[in-house]
C-alpha cells in the first residue's frame, strides 16, 4: 500500500449541504467533526490543506431571487453563509488540535483575516489548514469558482471536490440504475457533455491553469486520505 502522498498541496471543496448532515437546514455538529477528522488524518500525512466551504445549507443567492431579493444582495448573503460554515469548520479542526486560519474575501477583521495570497501560502508552509470564506468576494460567482481560483492562486496541485456521490456519471445515478461512471474525463468532455462536475466558469478556469479536478464521495470514511495517496477513487478530470 502506498503511504507517500501523491499531492503535497490540495484545495478541498466541500459543499454547504455536506455540513448539514441528516438535517434539512443548518449545521450538524457530528457531521462537521467527522469531516474535520478526515481532514486531520490527511493533514497528518504532511499534506498542505486548503479548504473552500459552500453556504447552501444556510442560504443561496439564487434562492434570494425567488424570494424577491436582487441577485447581488442574495449572493452577498450567500457569501456570509460561507463565513459561518468556515468558522464552524475552524472550530472543529482546532478542537482536534489542527491549527487553522480563516481568510475571507469580504473584510471582517474581528472574525477572519482578509484573503492575502502570500499570507495564505505562508500559513500552509507553517503547517496550518487555511479555510477560504466569503466566496470570491463578488456576486455571480459560485464557491466552485472560488475553489478553482484559490487553488490556482496558492499553487495547489489539485482541486478535490467532495460530493454526495462517488464520481461523475453520464446521468443521475440516484434516478437511473444504468448510469455510467467515468474514471477519467478531459475538461472539454466535461464541458461539452454538460456533466455535473463544477460550474462552467470553474471548469474553464481549471482548464486554463491546467488544474486537475478530482470528484469523489465525501461520506465514505477515509476517502480524502485515499485520494491524496493516489488510490483509484472518484473521477479525475484533466487535460
Amino acid at each position: 500500500m502506498n503511504t507517500a502522498p501523491r499531492f503535497k498541496r490540495i484545495l478541498l471543496k466541500i459543499s454547504g449541504e455536506a455540513l448539514q448532515g441528516p438535517k434539512d437546514f443548518g449545521l450538524d455538529s457530528a457531521t462537521i467533526y467527522s469531516i474535520a477528522q478526515e481532514i486531520k488524518t490527511t493533514h497528518e500525512l504532511g499534506v498542505q490543506v486548503a479548504v473552500v466551504v459552500g453556504g447552501g445549507n444556510i442560504f443561496r443567492g439564487m434562492q434570494g431571487e425567488k424570494q424577491g431579493l436582487d441577485r447581488v444582495t442574495g449572493d452577498q448573503m450567500g457569501m456570509l453563509a460561507t463565513i459561518i460554515n468556515s468558522m464552524a469548520m475552524q472550530s472543529a479542526l482546532e478542537n482536534l488540535g489542527v491549527h487553522t486560519r480563516v481568510q475571507s474575501a469580504i473584510e471582517m477583521q474581528k472574525i477572519a483575516e482578509p484573503f492575502i495570497r502570500r499570507r495564505a501560502i505562508r500559513h500552509l508552509e507553517k503547517n496550518r489548514v487555511v479555510i477560504f470564506g466569503g466566496g470570491t468576494g463578488n456576486p455571480f460567482f459560485t464557491t466552485d469558482t472560488t475553489a478553482a481560483l484559490r487553488a490556482s492562486e496558492i499553487g495547489a496541485e489539485v482541486v478535490m471536490k467532495a460530493t454526495q456521490v462517488d464520481g461523475i456519471y453520464d446521468k443521475d445515478p440516484k434516478k437511473f440504475p444504468d448510469a455510467k461512471k467515468y474514471e477519467f474525463l478531459t475538461y472539454m468532455e466535461a464541458i461539452s457533455q454538460k456533466l455535473a462536475v463544477m460550474d462552467l466558469t470553474a471548469v474553464s478556469l481549471c482548464m486554463q491553469n491546467k488544474m486537475p479536478i478530482l470528484v469523489f464521495n465525501l461520506h465514505q470514511s477515509g476517502n480524502i486520505r485515499k485520494a491524496v495517496l493516489g488510490e483509484k477513487i472518484g473521477t479525475f478530470v484533466h487535460l
